[in-house]
């Protein structure tokens, strides 16, 4: 019996691990108001990482959903969401550091609270990016799936509370072997007054064959050309087709 691989990443939880090339993430919220953060990085070369600024400028966007892709600083495609239940997907407000979660929450530790203390997506990224031979160097900024957070024309962020009902989802397609890491950690924009306890649920299994009119190969012009960038460098470098 074939089973599929699946990881909960619980409140506080955090996880990484590397994704080969042709694989669907799926990210399944549990509960309601669920946020994890993400960071991806070139499996083979880790100086190559998610780039925030180049995504958004690349496919006029401050948020990310159905037909957009995560692009590297080598205006590659590490990743393309190919579906999502949400529309809506924070790629501005960051991670939450120590400071955030105990002015919000409440100074917790675990030799105190054991593993019921609060962690900040600060400690859990400086963890797995050590796991990984990375350092806080190489500490990029992240998307929160799940969390919608909208800018005014004043600058002001707002952060919408409730975004993501149980069951939401969104699902990534790996296009080239990644090293994704997880922290399933507040908003740092959520203003709840209670520690989130929502878990997300990732599956990984096969992505079908890339279409000639795939939406996210299709979304821009630019969408394009870093695919194209991407498929070069896998021939390349991994030889065989793209």
């Amino acid at each position: 019996m074939n089973q599929v691989p699946t990881k909960i990443i619980p409140a506080g939880g955090k996880w990484s691990t590397k994704i080969r090339r042709g694989k669907k993430l799926t990210f399944t919220a549990l509960g309601e108001g669920a946020n994890l953060s993400i960071l991806l990085y070139n499996a083979d070369d880790t100086t190559e990482r998610y780039n925030m600024p180049d995504t958004l400028k690349a496919q006029h966007t401050a948020h990310l959903t159905t037909g957009n892709v995560l692009m590297s600083d080598n205006g590659r495609v590490l990743a393309s969401i190919i579906d999502d239940s949400l529309g809506w997907h924070d790629t501005i407000s960051g991670y939450a550091t120590r400071l955030m979660i105990d002015e919000r929450f409440g100074k917790t530790s675990y030799q105190n609270q054991r593993n019921d203390w609060y962690r900040s997506g600060e400690e859990n990224f400086a963890v797995e990016l050590f796991r990984n031979g990375l350092t806080n160097r190489d500490l990029t900024p992240v998307v929160n799936l799940f969390s919608k957070v909208y800018c005014e024309d004043d600058g002001s962020l707002h952060f919408v509370p409730g975004h993501a009902k149980t069951g939401e989802t969104i699902t990534l397609r790996t296009e080239m072997d990644v090293i994704i890491i997880l922290s399933n950690t507040p908003n740092p924009l959520d203003p709840s007054a209670s520690y989130p306890s929502v878990s997300v649920e990732v599956t990984v299994t096969d992505a079908a064959p890339l279409e000639e009119d795939d939406t996210c190969v299709n979304h821009r012009p630019e969408n394009r050309r870093a695919f194209e960038n991407t498929w070069e460098y896998v021939v390349l470098t991994k030889g065989g087709t793209n």
